[in-house]
């Protein structure tokens, strides 16, 4: 928390109100809290109630822990310490509107601003611990992906391939999915984020599987596309060029690049293999304690690349009535180029 009190130094603010819960895991080790004050001088206090006060003391670090009790309003606790702190400007991750009022209401001389950079220019660089994690959910990612490989075949249902992803994560040491498990075939296959998963997997097929394992809190993301028995000519080009367009994108990768070159490198290669068109999602997005995080690796991105970023490269081509295919994989970057966290032998 001291490079949070450095930079609100900096930018002239008294205190940072933290409400987002993954932000208040980053910040204090603790899941449960509800919401967390950094003063740019003085204790962090930590608030959360009944239920995990006994937790808090125990898991939370470098925080005072003010209970709100049963019957107790958590607005009249935050005004009280802001209050005693006499805390003129505080900054805020994020609140909803109607949260703010009652907060505001009763202090109204305070000035408050959300400053949601002040944490993401933390979170978005990993540091040796955060990136123990990663790679381990990385990992527990890769073996569930193969185990879905090695159920697929013509009749079995796409929630049944899902399903073995997910035991095989999960009694490895999977906390649980980083987001729903996506397997899809066929036509549906050519929508990004699959259909209802009920269909039955058809020789000839297209089938995507998309899948994430977390592991203490942090997320990896793995995506392959495979074809049931030969398959079409047109498949097999597709196919292709999806696997040479995120080859393209890793050799880009290096720290010290926009991420927007990433995905121009990327895209340029499927327009000029005739599928411009049907690349209709950006190439990527940063990945942590939530699915999708800065940086972004997209188009309209205004990210520079930096080391210790964890970024997922997913190029894909989707078209309608046909299908489509997606190769996704969780990226490090360093200075000298990217390195693969997720992945399946052989490949």
């Amino acid at each position: 928390m001291k490079k949070v009190r450095e930079k609100l130094a900096e930018i002239g603010f008294d205190a940072f109100l933290v409400s987002d819960e993954k932000n208040i895991y980053y910040l204090s080790g603790f899941p449960w809290g509800l919401k967390l004050l950094i003063p740019v001088e003085g204790e962090n206090i930590l608030f959360v109630n009944s239920v995990n006060y006994e937790a808090a003391k125990s898991l939370a670090k470098n925080v005072l822990i003010e209970l709100v009790g049963i019957g107790e309003k958590i607005e009249k606790k935050i005004s009280d310490v802001v209050l005693r702190g006499r805390f003129k400007s505080i900054g805020l991750d994020k609140m909803d509107v109607s949260e703010y009022w009652r907060i505001k209401n009763s202090l109204e001389e305070v000035r408050f601003e959300v400053l949601g950079d002040v944490i993401w220019s933390l979170r978005k660089v990993k540091d040796e611990s955060e990136l123990v994690l990663i790679k381990r959910a990385a990992e527990l990612t890769s073996r569930g992906m193969e185990r879905a490989l090695e159920v697929i075949k013509p009749g079995i249902k796409e929630w049944v391939v899902a399903a073995e992803a997910e035991y095989e994560m999960r009694k490895l040491g999977s906390s649980g999915v980083a987001f729903d498990t996506i397997v899809c075939s066929g036509p549906e296959t050519a929508y990004p984020h699959g259909g209802l998963g009920e269909r039955e997997i058809k020789d000839g097929d297209f089938v995507v599987i998309d899948i994430g394992a977390k592991y203490r809190g942090y997320c990896a993301d793995m995506t392959r596309t495979v074809i049931v028995g030969e398959g079409a000519r047109m498949q097999k080009h597709i196919y292709e060029i999806v696997v040479g367009a995120q080859r393209i994108a890793l050799n880009h990768i290096r720290a010290g690049i926009k991420a927007k070159e990433i995905d121009e490198a990327a895209r340029k290669f499927i327009v000029e293999n005739g599928y411009g068109e049907y690349f209709i999602h950006n190439l990527g997005h940063g990945v942590g304690l939530d699915i999708h995080e800065p940086p972004m690796l997209g188009p309209l991105s205004e990210d520079l690349l930096l080391a210790g970023n964890v970024v997922t490269v997913e190029p894909g081509i989707y078209i309608p009535g046909l299908g489509g295919a997606r190769i996704e994989d969780t990226i490090l970057v360093e200075k000298g180029g990217a390195i693969k966290l997720t992945g399946i032998n052989g490949e």
